[in-house]
């Protein structure tokens, strides 16, 4: 007897996004994963997080903030200070220990942590992605906003009470390191904390603005007083906390912004998403 005709091929299944089919048996191949390159996922992550962070209300709220600091400029310029320099630098230490974090934290903190609490990160993890590249985007993000939104205005803000030199690149540099450990730590709090704004909050203002304040032990542990250095040692002017090297200023808050982010990348891996 002769066998039936074979039927049509049926059609496999496709594997899960990502992965790559298993191999046949005995071809000496093993299953592999298809990870997906991590140039073009940490540039598509970054776009997303660039619009889903920089909603209206953040921008609106920070930016009538940091209008308020350049108004406050050109009130105390046109009051013919007695001391340009020293209403210049204080005008720096108000923005750099206040605003600045502040801002940092309110688009920090939900550049992930509102992908967790709605339970749209998991969209993110169609692909097997590292955890350090969602991390490392958000924090990009965050600096990409932060910047021109508080750092460009500060810096104008101070050149309308002091053009000196030294200390308009003393403010921009610390603002530049203000912002890259600032946004670590504040990505970092919207990963690990589900109310992320009055945990950063009670750090900025409880800690760094009190705690920190009576004594140089605690200080060592507040960013704001290697900021405050680094003004304070470029533009050779005193300012209370600002009482280490130049060096110190700039390497700190960068390290503790790395551990902030390794950290925060192992949290993430741990994150159940609903």
């Amino acid at each position: 007897m002769t066998s039936p005709p074979p039927g049509p091929p049926s059609t496999p299944a496709p594997p899960p996004p990502g992965y790559a089919p298993t191999p046949a048996a005995g071809t000496g191949a093993a299953t592999t994963t298809t990870l997906p390159a991590a140039g073009p996922v940490l540039v598509a992550l970054y776009r997303l997080f660039l619009r889903t962070t920089a909603t209206r209300g953040r921008l609106l709220a920070i930016g009538s903030l940091t209008a308020v600091s350049v108004l406050s400029a050109l009130v105390a310029r046109a009051s013919g200070p007695e001391d340009p320099f020293d209403a210049a630098a204080s005008f720096v230490v108000a923005n750099v220990t206040t605003l600045l974090p502040v801002a940092v934290l309110v688009f920090g903190a939900g550049a992930i942590g509102d992908l967790i609490d709605d339970g749209s990160l998991v969209y993110v993890w169609f692909r097997p992605v590292p955890t350090h590249l969602p991390v490392l985007a958000a924090w990009a993000a965050t600096v990409t906003i932060v910047l021109p939104l508080v750092g460009v205005p500060v810096v104008v803000g101070t050149a309308l009470l002091e053009t000196a030199p030294e200390l308009l690149g003393a403010t921009a540099l610390a603002l530049l390191v203000g912002t890259a450990g600032y946004a670590a730590l504040a990505v970092m709090v919207g990963i690990r904390f589900r109310r992320a704004l009055p945990w950063g909050l009670a750090y900025i203002l409880l800690w760094e603005g009190f705690v920190a304040s009576a004594g140089s032990t605690a200080g060592r542990l507040a960013v704001r007083s290697y900021l405050l250095s680094i003004v304070a040692e470029l533009a050779d002017h005193p300012i209370r906390l600002g009482r280490y090297t130049l060096a110190s200023g700039i390497i700190v808050p960068l390290v503790v912004g790395t551990l902030a982010l390794a950290y925060a990348s192992r949290r993430l891996a741990r994150t159940d998403v609903p």
